[in-house]
């Protein structure tokens, strides 16, 4: 999937990626994607309950070599 920026929190642990995604997405324009990388696995329920509650869209997750993988659409 195409991406506009990309945000790696691995070694961070909650609520530190949420906490940095957030900010990664206030310097982006709406409708650009924002591709985060994350290796704690609260993120995974983090992530979908961040992406209902601000109104971004959470396209796909995944994981890649052992990592959660987060695609966010900004609202």
């Amino acid at each position: 999937m195409e991406f506009n920026k990309e945000f790696d929190a691995s070694g961070m642990a909650c609520p530190l990626p949420i906490v940095k995604t957030k900010k990664a997405l206030a310097d982006m324009s709406s409708g650009q994607v924002l591709r985060v990388i994350a290796t704690d696995p609260g993120s995974v329920c983090d992530m979908a309950a961040f992406a209902e509650q601000t109104g971004n869209t959470l396209l796909e997750q995944g994981t890649e070599s052992g990592k959660h993988v987060f695609y966010l659409k900004k609202a």
